[in-house]
């Protein structure tokens, strides 16, 4: 069988992305070296724009798959180097960022959970709420991002009301909550309870500048709420963020399970690692005693054993977790020993102990934010336009 010729193995490298420039490897000057060996084995040397990069193995995973697909390839060797000053200039230039690469505010994020559903009215924001509530109280630092633009509720639900506010470097300062909790949400910027009436490129752009653009410094967790079902904003953060992983909230019908599993499908598709299963509003009990399992019974364990990956934990229906959520008090920290306050620290509990505490997921790091100017007024953001 013929061996590829280098200029084969360079368009098979085109289908590599820099998650954070948004271009191909190819086009961005990142390939190094390509040696194709008569044993077939192909040599790959990549140059990353940081000695430390924490996406490296998202280069090495996506290099290794494409070149092996061509026809001849026994093996795929990755290395790595870092490009040099001049060559990281010669890019800024071909960017059109002559101030530099960006260095990414999520550069000192260590882990970013995305939690989804595939319908609307399972829960996922005030779940959102509450595991960031949860996460903090247990001493992680944790921000919420509310990604569901069309949406938005996280700001009420964690008693935020006041805008960002907006750095000497055109940074957004994420505000607050009273809980300790970042949070940034499209609903800073417009007037109370206005609708978002914006096409799938605005929506890129707004999630791309709330990654890209605010200071969200050095966190544990990063939660971010989706909007539901598998649209835009979902395809938007696979490419933003490969290396995110995926919560899916789900109540215990079997229908409700059954479209919550395209919401992991899609997260299959771009490459996303479900973290597990949490089956919300899984029954109620009276006052004195009685157990009414309104919404079925069942559907979050049948998800689970489906997508083969752990029910995370199965959260009660509530009255007071929906009071909470209405006033922006997570009942998390006001009944810490209610049921459901229980059930969803239980949760926090599991994501920490599967998700890594020591690595960010972008890759520079980030620089100290100077003091903040004034807040931002009415529906300014520093780049998002129509």
């Amino acid at each position: 069988m013929a061996l590829p010729t280098n200029e084969q193995v360079t368009e098979a490298l085109r289908a590599v992305i820099d998650p954070e420039l948004r271009r191909s490897i190819v086009d961005l000057g990142m390939v190094r070296s390509i040696d194709v060996r008569e044993s077939g084995k192909v040599e790959v040397v990549v140059s990353l724009t940081t000695p430390g990069c924490p996406i490296r193995s998202h280069f090495q995973q996506a290099v290794a798959s494409n070149v092996a697909a061509l026809d001849g390839v026994t093996e795929v060797g990755v290395g790595f180097d870092v490009l040099s000053d001049e060559e990281k200039g010669n890019l800024q230039q071909a960017l059109g960022r002559p101030g530099g690469l960006p260095e990414g505010a999520l550069a000192a994020v260590k882990n970013v959970i995305c939690v989804a559903s595939g319908k609307g009215g399972v829960g996922k924001s005030t779940m959102t709420a509450n595991l960031a509530a949860a996460l903090h109280a247990d001493g992680h630092s944790a921000g919420a991002l509310d990604a569901d633009v069309y949406g938005y509720s996280i700001p009420r639900m964690l008693g935020v009301d006041r805008k960002p506010d907006v750095n000497g470097e055109r940074k957004i300062i994420p505000p607050t909550a009273p809980a300790g909790i970042k949070v940034m949400s499209i609903g800073f910027f417009l007037e109370r309870n206005a609708a978002v009436v914006w096409r799938g490129p605005m929506l890129h752009k707004a999630i791309q500048q709330f990654l890209e653009d605010v200071a969200w410094d050095e966190l544990d967790y990063l939660l971010l709420d989706l909007p539901p079902g598998t649209g835009d904003v979902s395809m938007t953060l696979a490419q933003l963020l490969p290396q995110a992983k995926v919560l899916v909230v789900t109540t215990p019908q079997p229908a409700a399970q059954s479209v919550a599993r395209r919401a992991a499908e899609m997260a299959a598709k771009v490459d996303l690692e479900v973290l597990g299963v949490i089956e919300n509003m899984s029954g109620f009990t009276t006052p004195d005693g009685q157990r009414f399992t309104i919404f079925g019974e069942g559907g979050g364990q049948l998800l689970a054993d489906d997508l083969d990956v752990p029910l995370l934990g199965k959260v009660p229906l509530s009255e007071r977790l929906r009071e909470g959520a209405d006033s922006g008090v997570p009942l998390v920290l006001e009944e810490p020993d209610a049921p459901a306050s229980q059930a969803i620290r239980q949760l926090a509990r599991g994501i920490v102990a599967a998700t890594p505490q020591a690595l960010p997921v972008m890759q520079a790091e980030s620089p100290a934010a100077p003091a903040p100017s004034a807040p931002l007024s009415g529906t300014e953001l520093p780049v998002v336009s129509a």
